[in-house]
């Protein structure tokens, strides 16, 4: 089994990280940071204007900068569906 890895960033440092993907739905990403017994598990959830996806670990705030429909069409695209334009 491959693991889903996304790219976030951290807004205090602009660190970029690369996470695991533990679920991925439309209302929340849940990735994990870190391995092993001192991984952490963060719910990202979209941000108002729907253009990113935000979450809090250990205090710091961290952000997937893709929107809800790259989100979408990412979930859509993995369950094998596509949108057929005539």
């Amino acid at each position: 089994m491959v693991d889903e890895k996304i790219q976030v960033r951290v807004t205090a440092t602009g660190q970029t990280l690369d996470v695991v993907v533990f679920n991925k739905r439309l209302d929340t990403i849940t990735v994990v940071l870190g391995e092993g017994v001192h991984n952490v598990r963060v719910d990202l959830t979209p941000t108002r204007n729907g253009l990113a996806y935000a979450g809090k670990a250990l205090g710091r705030e961290i952000v997937y900068e893709r929107s809800r429909e790259d989100v979408k069409a990412d979930i859509a695209r993995a369950a094998g569906f596509r949108d057929f334009k005539r």
